[in-house]
């Protein structure tokens, strides 16, 4: 066993430096610095359930500075330290956006299609990603065949149109919660709004759907509407939002749209209540009954605001739950 001293310490410095002199043709290292890049990857990750290909495709994020009331039953200081615990900033929120896309073999489903690609130039890139990312990711939309909508914020809709109000997917069929439809089409909901964030929602559900000549399928809940892609009623959000199973053999993932938020505040603390929630206390039952039953059947979840690409399993964690995120496959 070699002794570490002091005294072995500086012979060993003195025959470096002995070494050093008897080489002074040694290649120097290099000092050229390489510049920096300042862009990201494209943002899509793919995954099989059962013979279905599954790709989900980054819209990017939108960070804002906290509100008081983003949980309407919790403390700003109690949403700090939950934000603390998943090492993200406090006093900022930082939402992320995944949808995805199915090809079934026989379809090629989008479920959800983020901001819009005009939110792009309007946050300078980090939001509006999700159109360049499906072709970054080899998918033309013009083959998809059928885009479903979960609920109907601007998040999850706008992305199906274009800046100039043309339909992204001019091929597609565009499917729709029918008591989503209902309520948010009803010009004598939009008359009771009293909150500028609601009329804003109203607002921005009819600019897209007109654009789209209001040219929609709407859908009821326990209906399948592709091969092996059956909506689930998860009211509370929205009126009409609507999560999907998607299964093929053995396999299934619960894409679960909004049934929480950000999976740091949200799963962790199901009983908070989120200021976008239209019902907070029916949005809390379901997201417990939904999360109950992901625990129970050991189901793969797909979070549109969890951190990308949103694949979790969820365990039960004190009085809420924990996602357990799936580990990145570099293969299929």
């Amino acid at each position: 066993m070699t002794e570490l001293t002091r005294r072995t310490v500086l012979a060993g410095a003195a025959v470096a430096s002995a070494a050093t002199a008897l080489t002074p043709l040694a290649p120097a290292p290099a000092k050229a610095a390489a510049p920096l890049l300042g862009t990201q990857a494209p943002g899509w990750y793919r995954y099989k359930v059962g013979s279905y290909e599954i790709t989900c495709v980054t819209d990017g994020r939108n960070t804002f500075k906290l509100p008081d009331s983003f949980v309407g039953n919790a403390g700003k200081d109690q949403v700090n330290a939950a934000l603390a615990a998943a090492y993200m900033e406090k006093d900022t929120m930082t939402i992320p956006y995944t949808p995805i896309v199915i090809n079934t073999g026989s379809k090629l489903v989008a479920i959800d299609c983020g901001t819009g690609e005009a939110n792009f130039e309007r946050s300078k890139g980090v939001g509006g990603q999700y159109h360049t990312n499906l072709k970054a990711a080899g998918i033309d939309r013009n083959a998809v065949d059928v885009v479903i909508i979960s609920h109907f914020h601007g998040d999850h809709i706008n992305g199906l149109i274009t800046p100039d109000k043309k339909p992204s997917f001019p091929n597609a069929e565009i499917m729709v919660p029918a008591a989503e439809w209902k309520y948010f089409m009803d010009d004598g909901e939009l008359s009771r709004q009293t909150t500028d964030r609601m009329k804003g929602v109203f607002a921005g559900a009819r600019t897209v759907f007109d654009a789209l000549n209001r040219k929609v399928t709407p859908y009821e809940p326990g209906k399948e509407l592709a091969p092996g892609i059956t909506p689930v009623a998860t009211n509370g959000h929205t009126p009409g939002h609507n999560s999907h199973i998607v299964a093929s053999g053995n396999s299934k993932v619960y894409v679960q749209a909004d049934v929480t938020n950000h999976p740091a505040l949200f799963v962790r603390n199901p009983g908070w209540h989120a200021f976008f929630d239209q019902d907070a206390k029916m949005a809390e039952e379901t997201r417990r009954k939904v999360y109950d039953m992901l625990v129970a059947e050991k189901m793969l979840v797909q979070g549109f605001h969890y951190p990308f690409p949103g694949m979790a399993y969820i365990e039960k964690a004190g009085n809420g739950y924990r996602e357990i995120p799936v580990m990145w496959n570099p293969t299929l």
